[in-house]
């Protein structure tokens, strides 16, 4: 359910088909992100899952799919 939001929120942002995001797409090798994009995504992902901030520590390891998708998951759980 994680992934699938994270998905569908990456190919909104980027322009690709949700179908070719996997959890080991990089940000910056396959979506071309740079440091900007990764900010607006954090606000996004903030908005969508409601957990607060993240903090620019967590930012920075965030590279791949999968990094959202574990960082969203631990929060939620924290919950």
């Amino acid at each position: 359910m994680v992934f699938e939001r994270v998905a569908r929120l990456l190919s909104e942002q980027f322009g690709v088909e949700e179908s070719t995001i996997t959890m080991k797409t990089s940000f910056e090798e396959d979506l071309g992100a740079d440091s900007l994009d990764i900010v607006e995504l954090s606000m996004t992902l903030e908005e969508e899952f409601d957990f607060g901030e993240i903090e620019d520590g967590d930012l920075e390891s965030l590279k791949t799919v999968g990094d959202v998708v574990e960082l969203i998951t631990s929060r939620e759980s924290e919950d």
